[in-house]
């Protein structure tokens, strides 16, 4: 029996690898390279498109290093590559990006349990299969994909920044839902008209990131940006996401301007801004973000992004161990999951291959805990979520600290060391089954 992965992104090439090293039959298939995406150049798999950067190495105050260190203790290839291909960038993992695809591709194609079809899959395969075909998605499959999970694909990511709820000023906000329906699930962030003009000013001359060609109309057309909605008139926000009508502090103030901030996990460690889709660059994003009373001092776990990128409704058709809820044979991987970023991708191909491992042994589902990146990322795409939207490894998203520890970065600490903690437990339990 052949298990099938389709994709050998960074996503399909850990969970192909995973596979094979523990004597599974693998068949990789990828279009390269008979045939490119619009986003991707390189004949190798596990290419990387959009920066040689695989963010902070540091697991104690970075929870992408954090995540990383995780994904080394299961044997990650992504990591293997990187450390292998890596250039100076501080405090980053930055890497040769031919190098870390070539490695990976020479691991793949000399492994003797792996066998590599140059192929475009058009339906998603009959028995053991894995699909980590990543956010450029398209024919087919995409069609085959959207069949089998309840409706049509999110065809662009358009999802506005997260900030950590420890980092909101709460003298300059107040709780409570509009016409006090619904108790206190928003955060109500008020700007005077003063703190409005000059936001909109900020807002207005702020650099925007580049778009590749081929999304440009797509996402413009799918999603308004808050930058593109304010050029339209000076108090066109005021009558769209930062409306003030309906919000009242109880003590009979009046705003002129207010933004809310909606809960973004179950543990409510982490916030979305509510309406703020942006094609800002991300330090423009925390400069003029920041420019809020309430987020002055703001931690952003998750800067807003506006691109192509293909995911499904995770929490309505895939299970905390990425398998499809009415197909257990068939798997998720990557971006298309809705985890978001290179090292995140790879962590979901990793945790798909353990687990369809596991369940071809006959051994009961086993999730990491949500006190490590990998069991809260599992988590994420499987909660319940009406405004389900691709998340990226942060802290915020972990479960707080069992003790209360104020200072920021003695708590990340303490969460990395837990997480680290429990990850070695489970590939201990992983090894013994």
């Amino acid at each position: 029996m052949k298990i099938k992965v389709i994709g050998a992104g960074l996503a399909g090439s850990e969970a192909a690898y995973y596979l094979a090293e523990r004597g599974e039959e693998v068949e990789l298939w990828d279009i390269k390279p008979k045939k490119f995406t619009p986003a991707h150049s390189d004949k190798n798999f596990g290419e990387l498109v959009c920066s040689n950067s695989l963010k902070g190495k540091d697991p104690f105050s970075n929870a992408c290093g954090l995540l990383k260190e995780e994904m080394r203790i299961l044997g990650s290839l992504t990591m293997e590559a990187a450390d292998f291909a890596e250039v100076p960038a501080g405090g980053a993992l930055a890497v040769d990006r031919e190098k870390f695809a070539e490695y990976i591709t020479r691991k793949l194609k000399s492994h003797r349990n792996i066998s590599v079809v140059c192929g475009e899959a058009d339906k998603v395969p009959e028995g053991w299969a894995v699909i980590a075909t990543g956010p450029l998605t398209c024919g087919g499959l995409a069609e085959d994909i959207s069949r089998l999970c309840g409706g049509a694909l999110h065809f662009y990511d358009a999802s506005a920044p997260i900030v950590s709820r420890d980092s909101i000023n709460f003298s300059k906000c107040f709780l409570g839902d509009r016409y006090g329906k619904g108790g206190d699930d928003y955060i109500n962030c008020p700007l005077d008209k003063e703190e409005y003009d000059a936001f909109i000013d900020a807002l207005l001359s702020a650099e925007r990131a580049d778009l590749h060609d081929f999304e440009k109309g797509e996402i413009f057309e799918g999603c308004m940006p808050l930058e593109v909605m304010a050029a339209r008139g000076r108090d066109s926000l005021r009558f769209a996401m930062l409306k003030p009508v309906g919000l009242t502090d109880g003590n009979g103030g009046k705003f002129y301007a207010v933004l809310q901030l909606r809960k973004e996990n179950k543990e409510g460690g982490a916030y979305n801004l509510v309406g703020f889709q942006t094609n800002l660059k991300f330090a423009e994003q925390k400069r003029v973000f920041s420019m809020i009373p309430a987020l002055k001092n703001a931690e952003f776990l998750r800067y807003g992004v506006m691109h192509r990128n293909t995911f499904i409704n995770s929490p309505a058709c895939l299970n905390a161990d990425f398998s499809h809820k009415a197909f257990p044979r068939l798997f998720f991987a990557g971006q298309i999951t809705g985890v978001e970023g290179y090292v995140e991708s790879a962590a979901s191909g990793i945790l798909a291959a353990v687990h369809m491992y596991r369940k071809l042994k006959g051994q009961g589902q086993s999730i990491p805990e949500n006190t490590t990146v990998l069991g809260a990322l599992s988590r994420h795409i499987s909660s319940v979520n009406e405004n389900f939207q691709p998340m990226n490894a942060n802290f915020g998203i972990l479960r707080a600290p069992e003790i209360f520890i104020k200072d920021k970065k003695r708590r990340y600490a303490y969460m990395a060391e837990r997480a680290l903690r429990d990850i070695t437990e489970y590939k201990q339990k992983l090894d013994t089954d």
